[in-house]
């Protein structure tokens, strides 16, 4: 990016951060001079942790696939820009993991790292899809042990070294990388990683099936954009709504594919679509889930809860002005969507900044 167009991004940021937060128009016109200085003379600038914070909470409030928004305000931001070997961001990432998840009172959080000004020449990748994901290993009958969303990035890791427990749930490693450097990968420590074993209220053959999750979903291939500068590492979490795990996770087919063996254990007909199997099975598991996060008090939210939720959400953006935006393919749960408000409802697909913006995976060839 330009000067100019750096300068133009970081002004437009510096006036909305200065408006909504009702800060002077003399402090807001001396930063932006501040600002001016400071990229003439080096090409880039630095934001103020106050800068930072505020940023990546908009980032959330604009982030038209989430529907959990109405905590945008709450997320608590790390500043771990001084960060600059592989080992102390691994250590970041770490003390992240541990505080977000709370003992299992999950925290919104976000540790942000260096930025840079072109997002095609990151100064900092972390290469995990989520902080916290399992592998997955190609069996010699084509089958997957563990998750298929992971079969290339467990591939990648293994070729740098790393070797699993081979269970269906290994925790993958850490894996970061240093601008043009080689990646270097770190073992999760097991200690911080919360996994929630599932069984079901009503179904106690449910926990032969010897499931489980992680508590905390991690995301952290986004890049942050804000007032033109590019967190190209940036982890950050919520919490679950169920049907993330329930319905997509451990339902689809191309993941763990689980609702055949849980229509079996169910007693069902699965030979024949009209007895509707499928659907019951999807029910029980996602009732299996939000019991058991529930039981082993896991912060977790079902989607008729979140779909409340995100009409306050949408009710407080306009109340102060704001057009609430969102992508109603995303928004709508991937189970009953048509009893949540949402799917009745249409919102502006609007592409606001600061924002997070997907990032293509170093490891894909």
């Amino acid at each position: 990016m330009s000067n100019r167009g750096l300068l133009q991004e970081a002004e437009t940021y510096i006036r909305q951060f200065g408006s909504e937060l009702d800060i002077d128009e003399k402090v807001t016109v001396a930063r932006i001079a501040e600002i001016t200085a400071e990229i003439t003379a080096t090409g880039t600038y630095t934001h103020t942790l106050e800068e930072l914070s505020y940023g990546a909470k908009l980032a959330w409030r604009n982030s038209n696939r989430c529907i959990g928004r109405l905590f945008w305000d709450s997320l608590t931001v790390q500043d771990a820009r001084e960060a600059t070997s592989s080992a102390d961001i691994a250590k970041a990432v770490f003390r992240h993991i541990e505080y977000a998840t709370g003992g299992g009172k999950i925290l919104p959080s976000i540790t942000v790292f260096a930025p840079c000004t072109d997002a095609d020449s990151p100064l900092i990748r972390i290469w995990n899809d989520q902080l916290i994901r399992y592998a997955g290993y190609q069996k010699e009958d084509g089958s997957v042990l563990g998750d298929p969303i992971s079969l290339q990035f467990t591939q990648t890791c293994m070729e740098m070294g790393w070797r699993g427990a081979g269970t269906a749930f290994d925790v993958l490693p850490l894996v970061i990388q240093i601008g043009s450097q080689p990646p270097e990968w770190f073992d999760m420590p097991t200690d911080i990683v919360l996994e929630v074993p599932l069984v079901h209220p009503d179904y106690p053959a449910f926990e032969e099936l010897q499931l489980k999750w992680y508590a905390v979903p991690f995301v952290s291939n986004m890049r942050l954009e804000i007032g033109g500068l590019h967190y190209t590492a940036a982890p950050f979490n919520g919490w679950y709504m169920g049907t993330e795990i329930g319905a997509r996770n451990l339902a689809d087919p191309f993941r763990y594919n689980m609702l055949p063996a849980v229509g079996a254990l169910m007693g069902l007909d699965i030979s024949r679509e009209i007895t509707l199997w499928r659907d019951r099975a999807l029910v029980e598991l996602n009732i299996a889930v939000l019991h058991s996060y529930k039981a082993q008090g896991v912060t977790i939210v079902d989607h008729h809860t979140a779909s409340k939720q995100f009409s306050l959400f949408a009710e407080k953006e306009r109340r102060n002005g704001r057009t609430p935006t969102g992508r109603w393919s995303w928004l709508i749960p991937p189970l009953s969507p048509a009893t949540t408000a949402i799917f009745h409802n249409r919102y502006e697909d609007v592409e606001l900044k600061p924002n997070y913006f997907a990032q293509k995976a170093p490891y894909d060839s």
